[in-house]
């Protein structure tokens, strides 16, 4: 599967899991994919909440890496 095809479908997945976090004040922001690592940046009420880290590696990761070949991770940035 070639980057621009991973990308595409790492973006879908981020659009239908952004009205969870913006319900609660929150929001994701696509920035890039490189080597397995697909980089985001969580906003609003994300940014010091203490769910963040459950957020990200708990659903937002596991999505991906469940429903896109080649992803290994999810970072913020």
């Amino acid at each position: 599967m070639n980057a621009e095809t991973i990308e595409k479908q790492v973006k879908e997945i981020l659009y239908k899991v952004r009205p969870y976090l913006q319900r609660d004040g929150g929001d994701v922001k696509y920035i890039g994919f490189k080597d397995g690592i697909v980089y985001v940046e969580m906003m609003g009420a994300c940014v010091g909440c203490s769910a963040l880290d459950s957020t990200l590696k708990d659903g937002i990761e596991a999505i991906l890496i469940e429903e896109v070949p080649g992803i290994i991770g999810v970072e913020n940035i």
